[in-house]
């Protein structure tokens, strides 16, 4: 199964100039958790997390309008083409331990979004057909891959 059969297709953004308030404002008015940042040509240059907002906040001790996305935005991105096939996408979640992956086009301008609930909400819609393409089997991989915990890091907490 190609990606393009199950993201989404309307992406809310943001910029890489906006502050964390707008950002956030974003993910409450369309109720996501992550929110590609592209720039002025619609490029993906970046992911934000309701996660990433939350730990700006709490170690610059600053308001969120006074933070910048690209101050914080993940910038190392991993995305996927719309002809890729789903299983390489579940294997490149597992690999960065990501929920969602940002669909680019040829140009690298944002297309969709496929996120980890999107291949399991197909994954129940092929429980009883006899060919599937997602398997619960691989979701489980998948979920678990992605929520296994990282190497300890060392966050600076302002005073």
């Amino acid at each position: 199964m190609k990606i393009a059969e199950m993201m989404k297709q309307e992406v809310k953004t943001c910029r890489a100039q906006d502050t964390l308030n707008a950002a956030a404002q974003v993910m409450w008015d369309h109720d996501c958790g992550c929110v590609p940042v592209v720039d002025a040509e619609g490029h993906v240059i970046g992911m934000i997390t309701d996660r990433d907002i939350c730990m700006a906040a709490y170690t610059q001790g600053k308001p969120l309008w006074e933070i910048l996305v690209e101050k914080v935005m993940s910038k190392d991105v991993c995305a996927c083409r719309a002809e890729d096939k789903v299983a390489d996408a579940e294997k490149m979640m597992r690999a960065n331990q990501v929920h969602r992956l940002p669909v680019i086009d040829a140009g690298g301008h944002l297309a969709g979004i496929l996120s980890l609930n999107d291949i399991a909400e197909e994954a129940r819609r092929e429980a009883t057909a006899k060919k599937r393409d997602v398997t619960f089997a691989e979701i489980g991989e998948t979920l678990e891959a992605v929520c296994r915990p990282r190497s300890s890091r060392s966050i600076e907490v302002a005073a």
